[in-house]
């Protein structure tokens, strides 16, 4: 059976991986992959993506970085996952995952005017997103954990919008028929979203912001990862959403 990749773009920071572990353990819990299903590759580290035709699938992971710094390894796996999209190959784009998905899919990406959003938000489905097999779980407004400062500010010309927060109104993508990405976090837990707040109290406090509001806001988000099983059984990656 071919596996399926996480494509690791960065890594929590260390106080927080310490406590609550790394993307790729996040987000095979959050699949509920099988542990001898999943091959990690760390892009970030220079580590070499294997042919497309060879893996059943892959997630891009969040990321540190920035996409609009076109670092060598980004571009590099900007044009595997172009490569990926001729073959069809069910992407599941998070965070710097999905900016980089849609930069290289033709979309543009920058700083999200008003500066970071970051903690648990409403994400507003859009209109039709009942015709969509991906979407059509969801019953209005859902819950998701985030944290960025980029976003994707406008989609590739023939990407479809499935969900927007009140600030930014691309936070679901869909590129094709097995390609999608969310800026949002549906891998984190409430503690790992705390975790993260926690380690940016000071920059939130200088951005006028109010880390005890958003840290005490933190609430629970089901939905949102539901939508990260109900792909993974769509394209067979495991059996039940």
């Amino acid at each position: 059976m071919k596996p399926v990749l996480i494509i690791r773009t960065g890594q929590a920071p260390a106080a927080i991986r310490s406590r609550h572990g790394d993307f790729p353990h996040w987000f095979r819990l959050a699949t509920r992959l099988r542990r001898e299903r999943v091959q990690v590759v760390d892009v970030a580290a220079g580590e070499v993506l294997p042919p497309v035709h060879e893996v059943a699938g892959a997630i891009v992971t969040g990321s540190s970085a920035m996409v609009t710094a076109r670092l060598p390894w980004s571009e590099h796996t900007a044009g595997w996952i172009r490569d990926a999209m001729d073959a069809e190959l069910p992407l599941f784009g998070v965070c710097y995952g999905h900016q980089l998905m849609a930069q290289a899919l033709g979309g543009r990406v920058d700083y999200l005017p008003g500066g970071r959003e970051i903690g648990t938000q409403p994400i507003e489905p859009s209109p039709g997103h009942e015709r969509d097999p991906l979407t059509r779980v969801l019953r209005g407004s859902f819950r998701a954990h985030t944290t960025h400062e980029q976003s994707v500010l406008e989609p590739p010309p023939d990407a479809i919008i499935l969900a927007r927060s009140a600030r930014d109104p691309h936070h679901l993508l869909r590129y094709g028929p097995s390609a999608v990405s969310v800026q949002f976090h549906p891998e984190f837990n409430a503690e790992v979203m705390r975790a993260y707040i926690r380690r940016r109290r000071t920059d939130l406090r200088g951005e006028g912001a109010d880390p005890e509001r958003i840290f005490n806001a933190v609430a629970a988000t089901p939905m949102a990862r539901r939508l990260l099983r109900q792909f993974a059984r769509l394209h067979g990656w495991t059996e039940s959403a």
